[in-house]
């Protein structure tokens, strides 16, 4: 009998060669077990493998169909792997911010070019209301990510744009499990989606950049604040 990775890899070849898209039925699992040979306890074991990596999705009552093959097993593997490091270790996390900022400071050029000259007033309404909850002291998140999500979705490159969905995703989730306390300056973060947006809509990249930067150095600065007092300790 072939083994479960063989089988799922049998399988996704398959949605290859029939050019199946995301949303489309795959077959059944009568014509699975004909077409690859294989019997139900292997195909079973091979959709089970491929729906925990998002490739397929199983729709009770209709079927089995090609997933929207999202980067949610990426976030779940970063996630456990920084839950298994000391709670002092703040690597992974200070990793993943510098990568969210990298991939920020990458997206400039293109996110110019869609962003010139126009005016956004829905993103700058989010704007508002992270400054407004920062002010408060109240968790601005939700705001946050459709701000990202805002400007990501102008670039024309999906993987890209699904890729800063991903690390802000793990950020969050990794910042309260690692129980990192709340910045002194959270509202100069807050403050720094205006300066990017701002330089977008007026074209000057080098602003753009500095926004970024101003944007999250002072979640680093925390970072490092709380790892330095944890390793005293």
């Amino acid at each position: 009998m072939l083994s479960e990775n063989n089988t799922a890899t049998k399988l996704k070849n398959l949605i290859l060669q029939l050019h199946l898209q995301p949303g489309d039925a795959i077959p059944t699992e009568t014509e699975l077990c004909e077409i690859l040979k294989i019997s139900r306890s292997s195909v079973r074991e091979a959709v089970r493998t491929l729906v925990a990596l998002d490739i397929l999705k199983v729709q009770h009552g209709r079927g089995t169909f090609v997933g929207d093959m999202s980067l949610q097993p990426l976030v779940d593997a970063i996630v456990f792997r920084a839950s298994l490091a000391p709670s002092s270790d703040l690597n992974t996390l200070k990793e993943i911010v510098e990568i969210r900022r990298l991939m920020d400071i990458n997206a400039g050029p293109e996110l110019i070019k869609r962003f010139k000259d126009t005016e956004n007033p829905e993103i700058r309404e989010l704007v508002r209301q992270m400054v407004k909850h920062a002010a408060q002291g109240r968790d601005f998140s939700d705001y946050d990510l459709e701000f990202h999500k805002a400007l990501s979705s102008r670039i024309e490159n999906v993987m890209q744009s699904q890729f800063v969905e991903a690390f802000w995703k793990i950020h969050t989730v990794i910042n309260p499990m690692l129980e990192i306390p709340t910045p002194d300056n959270l509202d100069e973060t807050a403050q720094a989606h205006g300066e990017i947006l701002d330089a977008l809509e007026t074209g000057d990249l080098e602003a753009y950049q500095k926004a970024v930067y101003h944007h999250y150095q002072p979640i680093l600065d925390n970072l490092s604040r709380t790892s330095k007092h944890r390793s005293e300790h």
